[in-house]
């Protein structure tokens, strides 16, 4: 199910988001959480650099925009904590590999599997070592995989120069992972024009009600950005702000969107989503990156995430 049918268009473009059940096999998606366990069994993070990870405004502010390990993140992989998961000297209070909130925010650059995953129309990985270059053999065991075309999605949504901005591995912990307050992804990841910000969300465990799937306001895509989140000149402090607020949505109007293991949803970047805290026994475990056509678009210079020498936006086309 790489192309989208006619009707399948127009409900996207019709409610901001689309659920494309069966993206990816069971195998797949235990094949890429392999992958980030040994990620995280090899991580290594000064106490000075722990972060705790929110979407609430004065908390964003407060733990994320004053600190360079967030804003410096763009083209690296560095780890991102729930709140509550340390002491006042930074020591963890929770296991690491379950305090962490996510990964972020270049798993597509610089990790091979998930490069893979993100840029390849069909990619054959096979069992055994050696450095997992594209279409050879990976560093990790999880038999032979092959992985969905999502060229070819992009494609069909009619994406001409679409390019990678960030990606994120989402953790959503048992018991502790955190809930995400209504927001527009373009707030953060703002062009000129707007409308050309797409997000990919795959699930790699079943959402559900109990542990925190995605909820949407169907067709809250058409009416613009009501804030934005800006890069503060550089030595100033805290690093980031907000222009606008954010209305205080009608909760009546979220749709809940339960999807199973291996979903992949299509997210307008426009489009008002959240998703509730995590009290299940359950984690809710999600891959997800977002794409900007490149093709007379501009992306804007205020953005917290910025294109570096190192790692210009790389092309989704290979």
């Amino acid at each position: 199910m790489a192309c989208l049918s006619p009707s399948q268009l127009q409900k996207f473009q019709e409610d901001g988001f689309l659920v494309l059940e069966g993206f990816l096999s069971a195998e797949e998606c235990v094949a890429m959480q392999q992958r980030i366990g040994k990620i995280v069994a090899e991580m290594d993070v000064p106490p000075h650099c722990r972060t705790e990870f929110s979407t609430q405004e004065e908390e964003q502010l407060r733990a994320q925009g004053s600190t360079d390990y967030f804003l410096s993140s763009g083209d690296k992989i560095r780890f991102f904590f729930e709140k509550g998961v340390f002491d006042e000297k930074g020591n963890f209070l929770v296991t690491p590999e379950k305090s962490i909130n996510k990964i972020g925010h270049a798993l597509h650059a610089h990790d091979p599997i998930f490069r893979s995953i993100t840029h390849s129309p069909k990619v054959q990985v096979s069992r055994g070592g050696g450095e997992g270059q594209e279409g050879g053999p990976c560093v990790w065991q999880a038999g032979s995989v092959t992985f969905a075309p999502l060229q070819a999605l992009a494609r069909s949504l009619g994406l001409q120069m679409p390019v990678v901005v960030q990606s994120m591995y989402i953790f959503k912990q048992p018991h502790i992972g955190g809930e995400v307050f209504p927001h527009q992804d373009a707030s953060f990841l703002y062009t000129e024009p707007l409308g050309r910000v797409l997000g990919m969300w795959i699930a790699l465990e079943d959402a559900t009600l109990e542990n925190g799937c995605l909820w949407f306001i169907p067709g809250s895509h058409t009416s613009g950005v009501s804030r934005r989140m800006v890069r503060a000149p550089a030595g100033s402090a805290p690093g980031t702000s907000f222009l606008g607020s954010e209305p205080a949505w009608d909760n009546s109007l979220f749709v809940p969107t339960p999807v199973r293991r291996g979903a992949l949803v299509l997210i307008h970047g426009e489009v008002v989503h959240k998703s509730k805290q995590n009290l299940s026994n359950c984690s809710r475990q999600a891959y997800t990156f977002h794409l900007m056509e490149a093709s007379g678009t501009t992306w804007s210079p205020e953005n917290w995430l910025q294109p570096t020498a190192e790692l210009p936006f790389p092309p989704l086309y290979t």
